[in-house]
């Protein structure tokens, strides 16, 4: 038998690229592995803990918290992936007549109506006309299709463009603190530098360009080249949703300082406040008078978020503007080294980007599918966040936007020894004891990055609403208990 000790295999965890060693991610870290070993205890020996279930808080994932399919989605999806339901006399007893139409109508623009086939590396021609026209209907400015890369969800095509945007550490990307650990691990994987900015948690987590300049400058005094800037609107983990003003600054930064601007758009149906309302980076750039010439733009979308929230269907897009020939020939190069995206999700971003409109026999029933989950989300938004600003010692913002919500928690100083002594941060510590005590998970903030000596923990707004009030008893529950043992 082949030994299987460390000083004998060919590699090791110090031999590893170190890129990779760097790289975290926190929103399936610690604490889930943590959840996930305690479901399990669960299955194998129920009444083995204080709670009877795992809630999961943790991740943007509305489908395996029982959200259902939009079904004119999954039928059109089920269609095209066999096709011979089509050919069967009992099809329209099953299926709803637009679903049969638009099935059709996609099967007729894939080569050999073979959804297991190879297409082309920047996605079906055909299917980027439907997103291109989507993304007209919502900016009112063109689209073209060639500048639409159809990717196995949004954080592929970052990865993309972190690719080629950084050739050294000397390499800094602008980005957001909080973010999503997608930047800072892709940045980390392909050995660049993240330039944080940190958004304004009293002003309910604004972006101040004077924040931006700052950073800027700072970072050039140390001799980094910074590349781009890197927006999430809505915010994750911040639910914030940013002005049109705001994003007119953003803009205009951007032009004037020569950076690319990466424009996270994923939750752009996500948007629970009536003041409020999602403008996309190109529509705001276009209407300010930029055209290609003048900014470059790379836009990015998915169908893991919005009411959709098909998270494992692995599609979305990204739209760059404003490159030259030779640069979008590299970037194709680079897409066509993983040969396509995969054709079902490729199916949903066109369907995601061009749902059924008034006149379709089903557009009642889809819209009402779609709002009620949205409406879901935005009471469900509004409960947590008056839970958590109830709390001792925690203060929350709204969450305008988004599936998050980013609550400050003031920790007493015995909290902040006894993670000391445990080695762990002291969010991280507060996350680890409410999962033992209740089964409910959530991110500490560290894993996203927050102003030094404030503490911070992520959670979503998509448990089912009738498991709401359980999530927000055990919290407050635990909380309490938690406050008292650690008071100073």
């Amino acid at each position: 038998m082949a030994s299987t000790s460390n000083d004998s295999l060919p590699i090791s965890i110090h031999n590893i690229n170190p890129k990779v060693l760097e790289c975290e991610y926190a929103v399936r870290g610690e604490i889930v592995a943590l959840a996930q070993r305690l479901e399990r205890e669960l299955l194998t020996n129920p009444g083995s803990h204080a709670f009877d279930e795992i809630l999961y808080c943790n991740i943007g994932n509305p489908h395996s918290l029982g959200q259902q399919p939009i079904t004119f989605f999954r039928e059109v999806l089920a269609l095209c992936e066999h096709p011979s339901l089509l050919e069967r006399n009992e099809i329209n007893g099953l299926f709803s007549e637009d679903a049969i139409k638009r099935a059709s109508q996609i099967l007729k623009q894939i080569p050999g109506k073979a959804t297991g086939a190879y297409s082309h590396s920047q996605g079906i021609k055909e299917l980027r006309d439907a997103i291109a026209e989507g993304i007209k209907a919502r900016d009112d400015f063109p689209a073209d299709p060639n500048d639409i890369f159809l990717t196995n969800g949004a954080s592929p095509a970052v990865h993309m463009v972190m690719q080629l945007l950084i050739s050294t550490e000397k390499d800094g990307i602008l980005c957001p603190i909080p973010q999503y650990p997608l930047y800072s691990a892709s940045i980390a994987l392909h050995g660049g530098t993240l330039v944080p900015y940190y958004l304004d948690e009293a002003s309910g987590w604004g972006l101040e360009i004077s924040e931006l300049k700052k950073q800027l400058e700072s970072a050039k005094s140390k001799g980094i080249s910074v590349r781009a800037l890197a927006i999430i609107n809505p915010g994750n983990p911040t639910g914030q949703v940013l002005t049109k003003e705001n994003q007119e600054q953003i803009v205009k930064f951007c032009k004037q300082e020569g950076l690319v601007l990466l424009a996270d758009e994923v939750y752009q149906a996500n948007i629970y406040v009536p003041d409020k309302k999602f403008h996309s980076f190109k529509k705001i750039s276009r209407s300010m008078g930029y055209g290609e010439k003048d900014i470059s733009l790379v836009s990015f979308q998915s169908v893991s978020k919005g009411y959709y929230g098909e998270c494992g269907k692995r599609g979305g897009y990204m739209e760059i503007t404003g490159f030259s020939a030779d640069v979008r020939e590299q970037i194709y190069k680079v897409a066509s080294v993983n040969l396509c995206s995969n054709i079902s999700g490729q199916i949903l971003a066109s369907l995601v980007m061009n749902p059924p409109k008034v006149g379709d026999h089903i557009y009642e029933s889809y819209c009402a599918e779609r709002d009620g989950i949205l409406s879901s989300l935005g009471r469900r938004a509004k409960t947590l966040e008056a839970a958590f600003n109830s709390l001792e010692n925690v203060t929350c913002n709204k969450a305008e936007g988004a599936m998050y919500l980013f609550p400050c928690i003031k920790l007493p100083e015995k909290a902040i020894k006894a993670a000391e002594a445990a080695d762990t941060t002291p969010d991280t510590f507060y996350c680890r004891q409410l999962l033992n005590a209740t089964g409910v998970v959530v991110v500490p903030g560290s894993g996203f990055g927050q102003v030094a000596g404030t503490w911070h923990f992520r959670c979503t707004i998509l448990p089912r609403e009738n498991k709401i009030p359980d999530v927000v008893s055990r919290l407050t529950d635990f909380h309490k208990a938690f406050m008292n043992e650690y008071r100073d």
